[in-house]
């Protein structure tokens, strides 16, 4: 290993590599055997330098690629197959803690699901949890995926159904949101807990526990996973699924889950061409007055929020306001990740009360599409969801919105649709060029361009929205299905500028290590040059 692990250096958009002016990356330790190499450098979060990216709790791509002898004078050797990337939260606290090894556990999966080979599958299987009659809490859940399908399976949910069913529900799984599903799969409306592709598994915080085995929790759940299979690729058999991990000891609180953002729907929609589009979903003050003022006045405490979007999304914002009054962001991913969707756990857990806004703020880009990108349940469909887990539980499941279509259909120049609306979707009468067509060929039919999205934008940003305030049991609040209007809030949201000292290009004082580990394989040993 060689002097040049001493230096910092970038590449440019030819990746050629190059020395940087600025050294920020300092090596703190290098260790070489027979088997890896090992190195720890560090930098500040902020360095201020046009060659580095920052640091901040978003979404990071590490991309890493090594050659088996030393750079030389002639520079760096290709890296040729050793070489790759992922994607980290680098700043997301860590939350492991050690559980015992003997502590019991059940798992929730399926068995040998038939995928049907067609872009998106929803499969929902009916559950019922094996610990009753004790209370018991989940300290730790854990993704089971089949070796093979880890592209496969893009997201698990996991819902609490009504405690009236009966063994009866257990004996087959079906395909989600179809005509012919079971009828009790309708009962499935509180999330409980949710997975999505590239997470990892989930620890509880030592003082908050999913509760089990009481007759408030639930019994029989339904596990919800979703197939992406954009190749339509044939015979594929899944027996992918969850593992709870429990314990009798109890912990202080239960925890529970909101689902926050846009009610997902084809009042959701984006148009074209678009480097970016902003969508916004209103958990509103309505909801969590009515909510939070009957069962939590003082209010609940969030450790942990999942952001979901598909595959336009490119950012995500959870936006919280106090008194009208702009809070710190409860969570964001400046960089989102389609393929990396997990929990993320807050520095300092937050506390929600009755009268605050929370705002799911997704940013889209559809520059290489060419018709409307709708809500819907398919990856090529778009999503805008938080997933919040707090403590303790109070009976909200969901705190949503739905945006007004025909205010949005009004933009595109409709001004009637035919009434009693009798189809899905819904068929327009005037004016002549979209007579007979249904609301999505019209919006798909408009001349788009980015300007007139960009006024769209403006437009459905502002305008009144339903509110989704739910309970669990299929239960509502009274606020359910009322028209509220959003607050007046600053867009775009400012982040907080990084300053640079003009004596010091370094002005953040927070330091960041990391670890690099390479494994050699037994064909490169030999090329391995010693340390310098």
């Amino acid at each position: 290993m060689d002097l040049y692990l001493k230096e910092d250096y970038f590449t440019d958009e030819n990746r050629v590599l190059r020395k940087d002016p600025q050294q920020d990356y300092h090596l703190e330790y290098a260790m070489e055997n027979s088997t890896h190499t090992i190195l720890a450098f560090s930098r500040e979060l902020h360095t201020c330098d046009a060659n580095d990216k920052s640091i901040t709790e978003s979404t990071v791509r590490v991309i890493w690629a090594y050659h088996h002898k030393d750079m030389g004078e002639a520079g760096q050797n290709y890296h040729g197959l050793n070489r790759g990337t992922k994607s980290l939260r680098l700043l997301n606290p860590e939350k492991e803690e050690v559980l015992s090894a003997s502590l019991p556990y059940f798992d929730l999966t399926n068995k040998d699901v038939p995928v049907p080979d067609k872009d998106t599958t929803y499969w929902c299987q009916m559950f019922k949890i094996p610990v009753q009659h004790e209370k018991h809490h989940v300290t730790k859940v854990e993704p089971l995926i089949q070796k093979g399908h880890e592209n496969l399976v893009h997201h698990i949910l996991l819902y609490q159904c009504s405690s009236n069913l009966n063994d009866s529900v257990l004996d087959y799984g079906h395909e989600c949101y179809h005509p012919n599903m079971p009828d009790s799969f309708l009962t499935c409306e509180t999330v409980i807990f949710a997975w999505a592709i590239g997470g990892e598994g989930f620890t509880y915080p030592p003082h908050v526990g999913l509760s089990i085995g009481t007759a408030a929790d639930p019994q029989f759940v339904l596990m919800e996973v979703h197939y992406d299979n954009p190749s339509y690729t044939e015979g594929l058999i899944d027996n992918s699924g969850l593992r709870l991990i429990y314990t009798p000891v109890l912990r202080k609180y239960d925890a529970g889950v909101i689902e926050a953002g846009l009610w997902v729907s084809l009042f959701h929609n984006i148009p074209p061409g678009m480097p970016e589009f902003v969508s916004e979903g209103h958990c509103t003050l309505e909801c969590l007055e009515e909510a939070l003022g009957a069962e939590r006045p003082a209010g609940i405490r969030v450790f942990a929020v999942l952001l979901h979007a598909h595959l336009a999304g490119r950012a995500i914002r959870m936006r919280h306001f106090h008194n009208g009054k702009e809070q710190k962001l409860l969570a964001y991913d400046d960089e989102f990740d389609f393929n990396f969707q997990e929990f993320q756990y807050l520095k300092e857990e937050r506390t929600i009360l009755p009268g605050d806004n929370l705002i799911t703020e997704c940013h889209y880009s559809t520059v290489d599409r060419i018709r409307m990108t709708w809500g819907g349940l398919s990856t090529r469909n778009e999503m805008c969801l938080s997933y919040l887990l707090y403590y303790p539980r109070i009976n909200l499941t969901r705190c949503a919105s739905i945006p007004d279509i025909m205010e949005q259909l009004q933009f595109i120049g409709v001004k009637e649709i035919y009434r009693p609306v009798r189809t899905w979707p819904f068929i327009i009468k005037s004016p002549k060029q979209y007579k007979n067509l249904s609301f999505m060929d019209a919006m798909n039919k408009f001349q788009w361009s980015r300007s007139k999205g960009l006024s769209y934008n403006e437009l459905v940003l502002k305008l009144p929205v339903n509110v989704r305030c739910s309970k669990t049991d299929n239960a509502e609040w009274s606020i359910q299905g009322m028209t509220a209007l959003p607050p007046e809030i600053e867009r775009p949201y400012k982040t907080e500028p990084v300053i640079c000292s003009s004596s010091s290009p370094l002005h953040c004082s927070l330091f960041f290590t990391l670890l690099f580990i390479v494994h050699v394989t037994a064909s490169t040993i030999g090329n391995i040059g010693p340390f310098v």
